[in-house]
Parts: structure tokens; C-alpha cells; sequence
């Protein structure tokens, strides 16, 4: 199964009239934050693919209708089509995709550095985790494991992250990679501007991606 993961930036590799033919073997999209949901509808319209996403810092104009904090009946015209196009908010959520027997988590957001909208603390990130693992727990029994993805907008602390507050990891995502063992953490927030810069990074058993422009994981679950 092959992957395509997007975050942080409109890639224009991506955004192309050659969409199709490059990822034209993709079986599903990852959004990992920092992206405006008209980009997410292009991807879909294109692929004619499921996508499933986060908010990450930025970008957070629709983040209270996807949030359930404003009614999208309220909404009119183009708002309200984007925001029934198909693109699939799964922060703080854990969802089983049947079709393709895959599980994944959805953890947005980034360390609080100025009281916006969708930051936290450690121990904020923490409680939200919590609140994913009935959800964990009952797919370990059901299905054999836990998750197969958790997909987050910042990183884990010390992988790939900066040493600003804005752009510091998550301690919280290494006990969780820790506890529930999923085989890929797939994040955005840390941009790359240099091509030598690392963007994968085991830890334990899961491999850390930085989703950042995009990247494709083919995805074999026997072979984790």
C-alpha cells in the first residue's frame, strides 16, 4: 500500500498538472498539518482518494468547524463545499479503515508558545493521549495491535525537532511509541530547507518520517 503524506507546504510537485501520473499508484493520502483544506480537496479531486488529516499551528481557519465547535450549516457557498469535500479530520481520534486494514491515531497541533489555538503543554499532549487509549486498548484485543500510524503535526522531543519552543517535540510521543508500538510516527511542523537534513529516524520499533513538502511510505504491515 503505498502512502502519500503531505504537511507544511503547498509542494508543487504536488500541486501540478502532473498530479495523476506521478502518484497515480497511491492508495490513500496523510495530511500532517499546516495546509489550507483547499490543497486537501485538490489532492482528493485528482486521486480520487480517501484523505485523512490533522491541523497543525497554522492554517487554522476551518480548525472550529472540523473541531464540531461550529456548525457547518452556518456556512454557505465555497465554505461550506470544502468543508464537505472528503477530507477526513481525525485529531484525537483513532480510526479503523477496513478496506485497507489500517489503523491510525491523529495527535495536531504543536507545543504552546503563545496561547493559540491549538497548542499544548506536555502534560496537555498527555491528556489527549489518554484519551485515545480505550480506543487503543480495544484494537489491541480486536485486531491484534494497537495502531498502525499515528499521524501528528509536531514531532516527537529530541527527533527531528528544533530547540525553540515553537518547533520543540513532544516528550509525551516517545512513551506512546513506546506503549502502543505503532509502526510509523508520520509528522510535519520541522520545514527542510536543506536536502541532506534527516527526515527518518527509527525509535524502538517505529520509524519517525517529517512528512514535510511530501514524501510516499509504501506500507507493508507482515514486513513490520
Amino acid at each position: 500500500m503505498k502512502i502519500l503524506c503531505v504537511a507544511d507546504h503547498v509542494d508543487p510537485l504536488v500541486y501540478s498538472n502532473s498530479i495523476k501520473e506521478r502518484f497515480k499508484d497511491v492508495d490513500l493520502v496523510l495530511g500532517a498539518g499546516d495546509l489550507p483544506i483547499s490543497y486537501y480537496e485538490y489532492i482528493i479531486s485528482c486521486l480520487n482518494k480517501r484523505l485523512y488529516f490533522v491541523f497543525g499551528n497554522h492554517n487554522l481557519k476551518r480548525y472550529a468547524h472540523f473541531k464540531g465547535k461550529e456548525p457547518f450549516s452556518d456556512m454557505s457557498g465555497e465554505d461550506a463545499y470544502s468543508n464537505n469535500f472528503g477530507s477526513i479530520f481525525i485529531g484525537q481520534k483513532v480510526v479503523y479503515i477496513k478496506d485497507k486494514d489500517l489503523i491510525i491515531a491523529g495527535l495536531g497541533g504543536s507545543m504552546r508558545y503563545n496561547k493559540g489555538p491549538n497548542q499544548y503543554t506536555e502534560w496537555g499532549m498527555y491528556r489527549l493521549i489518554f484519551k485515545l487509549i480505550p480506543k487503543l486498548l480495544w484494537n489491541r484485543i480486536v485486531r491484534g495491535r494497537y495502531l498502525d500510524i499515528l499521524l501528528t503535526h509536531a514531532s516527537p522531543r529530541a527527533i527531528h525537532d528544533k530547540k525553540d519552543r515553537c518547533h520543540r517535540g513532544f516528550r509525551a510521543f516517545l512513551w506512546f511509541m513506546k506503549k502502543f508500538k505503532p509502526a510509523y510516527l508520520i509528522h510535519g511542523h520541522i520545514h527542510i530547507y536543506d536536502q541532506t537534513t534527516i527526515r527518518k529516524t527509527r525509535y524502538l520499533d517505529t520509524i519517525v518520517l517529517n512528512a514535510y513538502d511530501h514524501i510516499v511510505v509504501d506500507y507493508n504491515r507482515e514486513k513490520k
